[in-house]
């Protein structure tokens, strides 16, 4: 399956939100990384708008490096903004109905 997202080239701010650290406004849309317990799950899970488009490890060269802490911080209403849609999706596969609830990785 193809992803277009794979090569879009999003501008990561840092939202101080420990499981979504990162977001970007891509073409109108949200754009949040979750952070995983790895190696347990894949490092992130992609969702855009608040839906769940993939899981990655590496992230694609065009994304950047979506963890480097000099990316700038967004500001307190626009994190709530991008984060809002994902809030209750913080243990992996919440977002499909079948959330983590291994104590060691997700408890």
């Amino acid at each position: 399956m193809a992803y277009p997202e794979l090569n879009a080239r999003p501008r990561w701010s840092r939202t101080g939100d420990p499981h979504f650290p990162v977001a970007a406004s891509v073409d109108g849309s949200w754009w949040v990384l979750r952070l995983n317990c790895f190696p347990d799950h894949p490092l992130w899970t992609l969702f855009v708008d608040g839906l769940r488009r993939f899981d990655i490890d590496d992230t694609p060269p065009e994304w950047g490096k979506p963890s480097d802490h000099s990316a700038p911080p967004l500001e307190s209403a626009t994190v709530e903004e991008s984060l809002r849609p994902v809030r209750n999706f913080v243990a992996y596969a919440s977002e499909i109905g079948d959330p983590c609830d291994n104590p060691f990785c997700c408890g």
